[in-house]
């Protein structure tokens, strides 16, 4: 078979398979993402408590499995997919500086998944499966949701920039001039103020959970839809176009 044809060379087979691995589990991590911040938590507010518990044990539980296993798929092919077989860009150029920024906001959203979501969330189900069995909610159930919806939310909005990101790489950095300097310290300060803003904020480190940034940009999702589209644009127009430009 011609995908075993130097398969652990340079896009070789080993690399072809964890791309297409890649994909897949990204397709279905930010899916879940997205139904979760975009159909789940607006129809939730619209429920009944009993019928939001029902849901929560039995539709988001069962959702968050998938959800945080395709998060944790996603990460480690990508990982083999430029660890092993492919070609690896170093920073100083246009397409290394791309790949980089759509890796970090990825490994963020990871984190985000797997130390915030998933470890709050637990608390939120457990309370609501004791209260259906007869005994007492959590006291820490409501803040436990509040830091699982942020982190969402800050996910969804690093979802638009980093998923541009991964496919520019391949498909137009080329375009820029490679990085260096004054340029690239520029653009690099602009990328980490806005991500460190962005997830500061979702973990309550500015302003608290219920600051006037998280208010602002998180109570409401398509407020984050629109910022979301607003970061990827801060980031492309003033980072590529006008400080790095053209080649």
């Amino acid at each position: 078979m011609a995908i075993f044809d130097n398969f652990s060379g340079i896009d070789g087979g080993l690399h072809f398979l964890a791309r297409y691995g890649h994909v897949l589990f990204g397709i279905a991590w930010i899916g879940l993402l997205y139904f979760f911040n975009f159909v789940q938590v607006p129809a939730f507010a619209e429920m009944e408590a009993g019928a939001r518990s029902e849901a929560l044990r039995k539709i988001t539980f069962r959702a968050l499995w998938w959800f945080r296993f395709a998060a944790l798929a996603t990460f480690l092919t990508g990982g083999l997919m430029y660890g092993v077989g492919g070609k690896n860009y170093a920073l100083d150029t246009a397409k290394g500086m791309s790949i980089a920024w759509g890796a970090l906001l990825a490994t963020t959203m990871f984190l985000n998944v797997w130390g915030v979501i998933w470890r709050n969330q637990k608390i939120n189900i457990a309370s609501a499966e004791a209260v259906a069995n007869g005994g007492q909610a959590d006291p820490a159930a409501a803040g436990a949701a509040k830091k699982a919806a942020r982190a969402s939310r800050a996910n969804a909005v690093f979802s638009i920039p980093m998923l541009f990101f991964m496919v520019f790489t391949s498909h137009f950095s080329g375009y820029y001039a490679n990085p260096s300097g004054g340029k690239a310290a520029a653009a690099w300060i602009l990328f980490i103020v806005l991500w460190a803003v962005v997830e500061a904020s979702a973990l309550g480190f500015i302003g608290g959970l219920d600051g006037p940034i998280n208010k602002l940009l998180f109570d409401d999702h398509r407020k984050t839809i629109v910022f979301g589209v607003a970061y990827w644009l801060v980031l492309f127009l003033i980072g590529w176009e006008a400080i790095l430009g053209a080649r």
